[in-house]
């Protein structure tokens, strides 16, 4: 085994070159416990501590991230010197009340979305994935899971292919094998796949069927409602038989792009086109003349449920942009205020 299956190449070797000369060594996150990560080397596996960050400014590790070792005599262990620059990053707003970005995945070429056939077949979701995804870098394949237990697959293989246009889409059973062969052609030495969907989608279960054996808990499907209950607690890269590393997620139950900007270019396009031909460039797209909101609206260029999307996909955005920029504004306050008891001690002396 080599960093070299994990994802290490040239691009890696280049930016920290300098530093390897000076005693440190190269090394991928594959788990996260908190505050313990567990780390790939050249020499094995490694359980490193994550570095204290006391005023909650410091760079995020995250699993997939390539971080730099040395041994450290005075803890008798490794430690992290450095984060390398990521070359793709899935990231969402986290959950809960305080405004920070969560990194869910880094350094991956694929992500895959996973969607069930049986009962988490969501479009608005998708659309919401493919926008994180489309930010993130990386390329996103759709794959849905459980075909054995749906009725109508090519109607709803159908369905995403309109929701994902140009994006590959792929039906999966794991019971029956399905498409399970023409998912092996993204993976291959050095390659990094993301799996990203809601709990309960078959994501476990499909890393352990490309692994050829039980690498994760999995557990059965509820009979009372046809979804798999939860069992990934944590994000874990795992290096397959075959070449290439899968990482299983947690599900997420909701998702709220960190930046969105790029990702809404490309899955909304054709919207923003039409709002960006509007006379007023501040126009409500309710009543004012000349509006191209409205007339494609009227004409059946522009579907009602895709304009609402854009919209609340749009508000929302703004909210938590306006939310970034008060927590911006009270950093600065806190800043100054540092800033100026520095200053007054300094006339004492």
């Amino acid at each position: 085994m080599s960093i070299i299956d994990y994802g290490w190449d040239e691009n890696f070797y280049s930016e920290c070159k300098e530093k390897q000369e000076q005693g440190m060594f190269p090394a991928r996150v594959i788990a996260d416990y908190g505050q313990i990560l567990r780390v790939i080397a050249d020499s094995g596996e490694l359980l490193v501590n994550r570095p204290i960050n006391k005023n909650g400014d410091g760079i995020q590790i995250a699993v997939g991230d390539w971080i730099l070792l040395q041994y450290d005599d005075e803890i008798r262990s490794e430690r992290i010197c450095t984060v390398l620059k990521r070359k793709t990053k899935f990231s969402r707003a986290a959950a809960g009340i305080e405004v920070k970005e969560q990194i869910v995945a880094s350094n991956v070429d694929t992500v895959f979305i996973i969607q069930s056939l049986n009962r988490d077949f969501n479009m608005k979701r998708l659309e919401r994935y493919l926008i994180a995804a489309w930010n993130s870098g990386a390329m996103p394949v759709v794959v849905l899971t459980k075909a054995d237990l749906c009725d109508d697959v090519e109607s709803k293989k159908s369905l995403a292919f309109e929701t994902a246009p140009g994006v590959e889409v792929h039906a999966i059973s794991c019971v029956t094998g399905e498409g399970i062969e023409e998912i092996r052609k993204y993976f291959g030495r050095g390659k990094t796949v993301a799996l990203l969907g809601s709990s309960g989608v078959g994501k476990s279960t499909f890393v352990n069927l490309l692994a050829g054996g039980e690498v994760l808990k999995t557990q059965d499907i509820r009979e009372d409602d046809s979804r798999g209950r939860h069992t990934t607690t944590h994000r874990e890269l795992v290096l397959l038989p075959g070449g290439g590393v899968v990482m299983d997620t947690p599900g997420m139950r909701t998702l709220l792009p960190w930046e969105a900007d790029e990702g809404m270019e490309i899955m909304f396009g054709d919207v923003e086109e039409i709002v960006r031909s509007c006379r007023f460039y501040d126009c409500g797209h309710g009543n004012e003349p000349g509006c191209a909101v409205r007339e494609a609206l009227e004409s059946g260029k522009l579907e009602e449920k895709r304009w609402n999307s854009w919209l609340k996909l749009q508000k929302e955005m703004a909210h938590l942009e306006a939310k970034k920029e008060g927590k911006l504004r009270l950093k600065e306050k806190q800043w100054g205020r540092q800033i100026a008891k520095i200053q007054k001690e300094n006339k004492k002396y």
